[in-house]
């Protein structure tokens, strides 16, 4: 209950404050945004089979953004910033869609 409040609230400072978003980082958001959906839908899924283990889900959150925002770092200081990032998506991408299966059968026994 204490996770949707934050997130309600997070959201609607969010929609009144409206931040702005510092150039440096706004080819790497995006990508973030991705891995840390990666983790959340991973930590769901872990949590359906009862595996669910808070330490491992903040350690895999955290290291899914960085990673993936690393990767895509240096793939812009290679030059190949563009396909770095599109690899980045698709890899997580199978990974959220693989999860969101198996939570998909998990809840409606399909």
């Amino acid at each position: 209950m204490i996770a949707v409040l934050g997130l309600v609230i997070g959201v609607v400072v969010g929609l009144f404050v409206q931040p702005e978003v510092p150039d440096v980082v706004v080819p790497y958001l995006p990508i973030a945004v991705v891995a840390a959906l990666d983790a959340v839908f991973g930590g769901v899924r872990a949590m359906l089979d009862g595996i669910f283990d808070d330490k491992v889900f903040f350690v895999s959150f955290l290291s899914n953004v960085v990673v993936a925002a690393l990767i895509v770092f240096l793939g812009d200081q290679l030059g190949v910033g563009s396909q770095l990032s599109t690899g980045v998506v698709v890899v997580l991408g199978i990974r959220i869609f693989s999860n969101a299966a198996a939570i998909r059968r998990h809840v409606f026994r399909a």
